[in-house]
Order: C-alpha cells, then sequence, then structure tokens
C-alpha cells in the first residue's frame, strides 16, 4: 500500500502549460518538453485537468468521448510518450474522471435525443410539473435554472452545471458499469492515479424535489448515503484492483464526517480528499462574487477542524491552496506586492507541513499573481462571464462588478505559466488562449537564475520524504486564538514538531506553550534563514515568517 503522507502532487492545467506547436493552446507535447522541470522539483504525480474530446464548453469538463485525446492536445501516440517518459522518472500520471455528466455532445446523450430508451436512462429527464413550470426549482451552479429542454420531446434534462453538461443517471447500473470501463481503460494505459470531479453530487435521489432554500437544495444531492456505495462499486470494479492506484474526490460542499467516509482505507472507498471550506472565508455571507478581506480567524479554525477531526476518524486529505477554478492564494491570503516571496513561502510552509498529501498547483512553485487585466473581454470562463453580468444586472456599476470577478475568477488562475519574460511568457510564439501578464517579473528561467520561492518548494518536499514526522504524524492546534499567528504542532511516538506561521506583513510575537518553552532543538525549515538551536519563552516573527522547529 502507498504511503500517501510521503507523496506530492503537482497540477498541470494543460491548455495552459506550453504550447509545441504554437497554436495558442498548450498540449501533450509541450508537458513531454518540460519534464526535466517537473523532476526538478521532486514530485511524485502529476494531476492533469482534462484533455479528452470536448467541445470546451467548460474547460474539457464536457467531455464528449472519454476515450480518445482532443487534437487540440495531440494524439493518444503522444500520451503514450507522456507517460512512458514521465514513468522513467518516477513520475506517476493522475487523470481527471468527468464522471457526474458529460458533454451533450456526446453520443449517449445525442442516442438518447435520437429516442433511444437504452440512452434515455442513463440521464435524469423529467416532464414540466402540471402548471407548466420546470421539473423543480434547482439551479444550476454556473447560474440560472438546472433544467434544460431535451429536444422537441417534451422532457427536460438535469444539469447542475452548464447546460451542454446533462448530469449522468448513478441509479442505473449501465452507467456506473461504462465509469469503471473508463477508469479500467486508462488504468491499462499505465494510468495509477484518479482525481473524480464533484464526486459527491452524484448520489441525487430518484424523486427530484424542490428545495426550500439554496442552503438545503445542496443537501438534495449532496454526500447522500448512496454516494459511499456508488464509490465502493466503482473502487471494486475498477482502481481497487490495483493496491498502488491513489485516488481523490473533489467534494463539494463536503462534511469531516462524510470525509471520514470516503477515505478511511477500511471502508474501500478513495485514498483522499479535497474539501473547499478553508477556501470560502473570503466570501461574504457565503457569497463567491464579493469582495472582503479573509475571516484569519475562521481559516485557521477550519484548518484545525478538519485536521484534528480527519486525524482521529482515520481519514486523509489533499492539502491546498491553488487549483485551477481558484484564483492565486497570494492574492487572497498573501501580500503579493510587498511581501511576495515571504508570503508564498509562507502560505507553502503552512500546507506542506500539515497532515495530508500536498498539491502544488503549476506556477505556484514561482509565486504567480493573479493577472493585470482591466477589462472582463480579458475574461474566458463562463462562470466568470455569468457572474458579471448577475452583478451589473444586481446594481453594480461596470467598475463595481469588474472589481470582484477580478479577484475571484477561474481565468485567474488559468493564464499561461510563465517559462520567461518575452511576450507570450515563453508559453507560445502565437497569441496564447489567454493573456499572460506579469511575466516580465514571475518566470521560470528568472526564478530558477536568482530566485528563492522554487527552491524552498523542493526544502518542504524533501522534508516530507524524509521525515515520517511530517507524513505519519498527528496535529496539534497552538495558540488558536493568536490574531496572526498559525501555529501548530505535529507529534509521532517520541518525535515532535512545532511549526509557526505569520500570516501578516506586520511583525509579531507568539508566547510559547509551556512544554515548548526553553526547549533544545533543530530548525527544520524557515523562510528567513533563521537558525534555532534553543527556544525561550516566546518567539519574535518577521513579516510572514514561516518556522519549523524540531525537538530534539
Amino acid at each position: 500500500m502507498t504511503n500517501l503522507g510521503k507523496k506530492v502532487i503537482y497540477q498541470i492545467y494543460p491548455k495552459s502549460f506550453y504550447d509545441a506547436n504554437n497554436d495558442g493552446v498548450g498540449d501533450l507535447q509541450g508537458i513531454i518538453a518540460k519534464i526535466d522541470y517537473l523532476a526538478k522539483l521532486n514530485v511524485d504525480f502529476i494531476w492533469f485537468n482534462p484533455f479528452f474530446v470536448s467541445p470546451q464548453k467548460d474547460n474539457g469538463y464536457d467531455i464528449a468521448d472519454y476515450y480518445q485525446i482532443d487534437p487540440r492536445f495531440g494524439t493518444m501516440a503522444d500520451f503514450e510518450e507522456l507517460a512512458a517518459k514521465l514513468k522513467a522518472h518516477h513520475i506517476g500520471i493522475m487523470l481527471d474522471m468527468v464522471l457526474n455528466h458529460c458533454s451533450t455532445e456526446h453520443e449517449w446523450f445525442k442516442k438518447a435525443l435520437a429516442g433511444d430508451k437504452y440512452y434515455q436512462d442513463f440521464f435524469y429527464l423529467r416532464p414540466a410539473k402540471a402548471d407548466g413550470n420546470l421539473p423543480n426549482n434547482w439551479q444550476s451552479k454556473f447560474g440560472g435554472p438546472a433544467w434544460a429542454k431535451f429536444g422537441d420531446t417534451g422532457l427536460y434534462y438535469l444539469h447542475l452545471y452548464a447546460p451542454q453538461q446533462a448530469d449522468l443517471n448513478w441509479h442505473n447500473p449501465h452507467v456506473r458499469q461504462e465509469a469503471a470501463k473508463i477508469v479500467n481503460f486508462w488504468h491499462e494505459k499505465g494510468v495509477t492515479g484518479f482525481r473524480f470531479d464533484v464526486l459527491n453530487v452524484i448520489g441525487k435521489d430518484e424523486k427530484l424535489v424542490d428545495s426550500q432554500d439554496p442552503v438545503s437544495e445542496k443537501l438534495l444531492y449532496t454526500d447522500t448515503p448512496i454516494v459511499h456505495d456508488y464509490i465502493k462499486e466503482l473502487n471494486r470494479n475498477s482502481f481497487g484492483q490495483d493496491p498502488e492506484a491513489i485516488t481523490v474526490g473533489e467534494m463539494s460542499s463536503t462534511s469531516i464526517a462524510n470525509s471520514i467516509g470516503y477515505t478511511n482505507p477500511k471502508n474501500h472507498e478513495l485514498s483522499m480528499v479535497f474539501s473547499f471550506h478553508h477556501l470560502k472565508v473570503d466570501y461574504d455571507h457565503g457569497e463567491k462574487w464579493s469582495q472582503i478581506p479573509f475571516d484569519f480567524a475562521k481559516l485557521k479554525q477550519l484548518l484545525f477542524d478538519w485536521q484534528t477531526g480527519m486525524d482521529q476518524g482515520g481519514g486523509w486529505q489533499a492539502l491546498f491552496w491553488n487549483n485551477h477554478d481558484q484564483p492565486w492564494a497570494l492574492n487572497r491570503f498573501g501580500d503579493p506586492v510587498h511581501y511576495r516571496e515571504k508570503s508564498a513561502e509562507m502560505l507553502a510552509t503552512t500546507m506542506h507541513l500539515l497532515r495530508g498529501t500536498p498539491y502544488i498547483y503549476m506556477g505556484e512553485e514561482l509565486g504567480m499573481v493573479d493577472p493585470d487585466y482591466h477589462s472582463i473581454k480579458d475574461y474566458c470562463d463562463i462562470e466568470a462571464l455569468n457572474a458579471y453580468q448577475e452583478l451589473l444586472d444586481q446594481g453594480k456599476t461596470e467598475q463595481e462588478a469588474f472589481a470582484i470577478v477580478h479577484a475571484k475568477a477561474r481565468d485567474n488562475s488559468r493564464t499561461p505559466m510563465h517559462w520567461d519574460d518575452s511576450e507570450y511568457a515563453g508559453f507560445s510564439t502565437h497569441k496564447p488562449w489567454l493573456t499572460p501578464t506579469d511575466q516580465k517579473q514571475i518566470n521560470v528561467q528568472k526564478e530558477l537564475a536568482h530566485g528563492e520561492i522554487f527552491n524552498y518548494y523542493q526544502k518542504l518536499i524533501a522534508i516530507r520524504k524524509r521525515e515520517d514526522l511530517v507524513s505519519d504524524g498527528h496535529v496539534k492546534p497552538i495558540a488558536p486564538e493568536h490574531p496572526q499567528v498559525f501555529a501548530f504542532e505535529r507529534f509521532l511516538n517520541n518525535e515532535r514538531l512545532l511549526v509557526v506561521n505569520n500570516f501578516y506583513g506586520k511583525k509579531t510575537k507568539l508566547d510559547l506553550p509551556a512544554e515548548w518553552q526553553n526547549v533544545a532543538g533543530s530548525t527544520l525549515i524557515s523562510n528567513y534563514d533563521r537558525s534555532i538551536t534553543k527556544l525561550g519563552v516566546a518567539l519574535e516573527l518577521a513579516p510572514y515568517e514561516s518556522l519549523a522547529f524540531k525537538l530534539q
């Protein structure tokens, strides 16, 4: 069985990593060209966002063929070459399995539309209510109703996401068999990692009733008991047959109790889960499209609750600040202007020294920041464009609406990877699908020559691989009430590690708990190159300082 705590996973958004054929879109040959860079970081797996055949209505999360590489990214031969070359560097592949829904261009949906009853049962098809209203009042997560007309049949189909993403009916055993078949196909191609998109919404009830309000609406289709049954079955029929396989479920609005269920090895479901509560602490009353400073006390409480809860229940977490669906954490929780390096390293230390498996999103190891965009025309993402329109409809000015979208858009982290400081950031010689900015300040060439963030990530990864205390140890919160510091202890057998992170750009002092006062040890890592061999009764911390001190 794989030691999940020793692994570090790097996420690549293929469209934006490197464009080898210079058409403005990243591709598989582009990733092959940069394998040496990935090997230098010393990661274990690469999670690739979908590169399957897709009309790209939601950047590849609307899949029209699960078995073919989309020609814009390359060919199956390119994929096989990529897999072989990564394997030679001992790097595994994690593919994105989007099995809650498929594209309305998928042959299943087309056959259903053509009247094939077998395939009609692959989807949630419902008639209008007696009064002519939609089958229920559910809202799509991308805005608007969650129902669209199913051709001219008089029926409607459910789409929790874009109208081009039809939800699959997991109550149908044939759908579940197809899901296992897809996983097994890629496993036979040498893929041993699988990330399951929005997996905890596959368990919708067979009766799709109206919701009372937006909060209770989620409960009608999220984390329902049957999800666990479906995952156990998928495990049994596919990846669970390989003891080395690693899986992660993206769990929308999930709970600690359910996440323990999904990931406790005894249950034979998944290796780990992504939960997102900690990335909603800068939402005003739960509203993403808002602009408020992040709530540090809430952030700490959520991280601590999840860390201790998952530990006690035998569950396992995916640890992350960034991904393709989030604006850069550095803009949200750090200071990209005055302390870009130090706050990037502080955020990295916080996440990499917690209990779980850390994920690094491409460019995070360079300290990438939100793009310097000035117009809504710079954005492509369906969610951002819809949100901008909704904000205008609510009475916001164009300036106010743009400021909110600019702070929260998913495209922020989807801009091309910065390889050098040239016009298109060394990503392509052709105008990219999304415009890069800031490449003069932040790029791979400059970072590897005389930067400090990439090197700091290398150190954190080395510590995780070397120190059982970090990979396997337990977690205990320290000074949870401190207004500026996120501190915790990792402990395993007789070993103990103190991790201290100042989340703000001003100095502060941490009074140490009695058991950490006047003790001898060594500094495991410090983003200010501080070397301490003995602690006193308190620690003075510089702006955005991180320090990990191991007891002797």
